[in-house]
């Protein structure tokens, strides 16, 4: 019989705590949309006691996404599980995710507390998290590196308090594939009332071993596997969830599991997430990666003209990538571009089409070709959701062999119009000089990346930047045929992201 493994996902915890990714409300209520569409079973939303602004996005997601269940991350403590249930007061499925650490390292070093001490506050932790949710769910952190006898105990009394989800995270990816499996069988044989709670795995991938930890435990009688979009978070990431799920679908003969993942929004989801986080995909990456489906090799390419299977195990189209071509010009009509959005699985308000047919149809103007990648970028790139305080007006920069380079900028804010020139050690430079000028503001340029959307002369340039204000960091994404007016854009982009927050905290 096949057996059901439920897909938590932890994009927007685990995954916003990846070095220098910061995303805003929206962008996370974005995301969580998406992560319903592609059909995950867990949401896990945040962690409302770190911030305003978590607490905030677990009560928006938690209102507003229907389907799968929203989770809120609380430490063992009464203040974080009473703030994770006052965020999910109003969500329809909600769950609380509460965690103490069980290693004897963790314990000793960081908690300083004796075993007995953290079986007690794991037990008072459950007990009060059920006052406030039905679904609860216990995390041992580190479990990988604790004494499997504790933890046996400690899973035990925390199920016997309510818990009707236990994990078993491999908090510093420290576990091999046999280990981690032996581990989890250890746990089934050896807890009596495991049958009344769900088996949950949680792989870090320091080791590189993230999904076959999590496979592994599979293997063992997990039935929830934890993970993020991309293999975002802590320190080199979590398990990818893109990987486990079409690991799954694509050897179902050897694991004999199904998932409920819409795979044909993988590649959807790995797009928005990459855009709003500003974590390129590396071209390698399994599944979502640009050559993923990409064959150079002569023998590799006469094979798959053969016989698709020769060298492909799975098809782009399972997981929601497009062959690529756009049969849309200069010419075509809103409706055509309408229904090709669609296609690509974006569903946006009549203003936003309005908005990306226009840029389409500039881009058409300068492109021999646009392709659906190019689409994707326009969207991503030029429907925002941070209010835009400054938008670009006017641009002119100059540059050359023995030129100072110099740049000329017009800024609209409100109905007001602000222009600037500056010199600098290259247009961009010049650029960003002549907008920090109109807008007052100081911020250092952190990091800076150029990438060509397509390939040709005439492809589309997409530039994303964080810069730095006050030792908080803000993303910014740009795209156009002119790279200098696409960091323009990425700039602004994230200057209105900062503006938008120091707004916010106003409120």
């Amino acid at each position: 019989m096949t057996r059901r493994i439920y897909i938590f996902d932890t994009t927007l915890r685990d995954g916003e705590q990846s070095p220098g990714v910061t995303l805003n409300s929206d962008e996370k209520l974005e995301i969580a949309k998406q992560l319903a569409k592609l059909n995950v079973d867990v949401i896990e939303a945040g962690f409302p006691i770190a911030s305003k602004g978590d607490f905030q996005s677990v009560k928006n997601i938690g209102e507003q996404v229907e389907g799968p269940i929203i989770a809120a991350l609380a430490r063992a403590l009464p203040k974080d599980i009473e703030c994770a249930g006052e965020a999910l007061k109003n969500s329809l499925r909600p769950r609380i995710h509460t965690f103490i650490a069980t290693s004897e390292i963790h314990m000793k070093y960081k908690l300083r507390k004796s075993a007995e001490q953290v079986l007690e506050m794991a037990i008072d932790a459950v007990k009060l998290a059920k006052n406030y949710v039905d679904d609860v769910e216990f995390s041992a952190e580190d479990a990988s590196r604790s004494d499997p006898v504790f933890l046996c105990r400690v899973f035990e009394e925390v199920i016997a308090a309510g818990a009707t989800v236990i994990n078993v995270p491999d908090t510093v990816g420290y576990t091999t594939p046999e280990e981690f499996k032996g581990l989890i069988r250890y746990l089934k044989n050896n807890i009596p009332n495991i049958d009344k709670a769900i088996i949950s795995v949680h792989c870090h991938n320091d080791l590189g071993l993230a999904t076959s930890n999590t496979l592994a435990a599979i293997e063992g009688g997990a039935t929830q596997v934890e993970g993020a979009i991309n293999g975002l978070g802590e320190r080199a990431g979590n398990a990818s969830i893109e990987e486990i799920v079409m690991a799954l679908k694509t050897r179902k003969d050897f694991y004999n599991c199904d998932t409920g993942i819409i795979t044909e929004q993988i590649y959807r989801t790995s797009r928005m997430v990459s855009a709003f986080t500003g974590v390129e995909v590396q071209p390698n990456k399994a599944i979502v990666g640009a050559n993923a489906f990409a064959h150079e090799a002569g023998i590799h390419q006469d094979g798959v003209l053969k016989e698709r299977t020769t060298y492909e195990i799975m098809t782009p189209a399972s997981i929601g990538l497009s062959d690529n071509r756009l049969v849309l010009g200069k010419h075509s009509g809103r409706h055509a571009f309408k229904e090709r959005l669609k296609k690509l699985g974006y569903n946006l308000s009549d203003e936003e089409v309005e908005k990306s047919f226009e840029r389409f149809i500039e881009l058409a103007d300068k492109k021999k070709e646009v392709t659906d990648k190019d689409i994707e970028s326009i969207i991503e790139n030029e429907i925002s959701l941070i209010p835009e305080t400054y938008s670009l007006e006017y641009l002119h920069a100059m540059s050359g062999s023995g030129v100072v380079p110099t740049a000329t900028v017009r800024l609209k804010k409100d109905d007001e119009l602000f222009e600037e020139a500056a010199c600098g050690t290259g247009p961009v430079d010049a650029a960003f000089k002549a907008i920090d000028r109109i807008t007052g503001l100081s911020v250092k340029l952190a990091d800076y990346s150029l990438k060509a959307v397509t390939s040709g002369k005439d492809a589309l340039g997409e530039v994303t930047i964080r810069i730095n204000h006050d030792g908080n960091f803000y993303m910014g994404r740009g795209s156009s045929t002119d790279v200098i007016e696409a960091s323009v854009k990425a700039y602004l982009h994230a200057l209105n992201k900062l503006l938008s927050e120091k707004e916010a905290s106003k409120d």
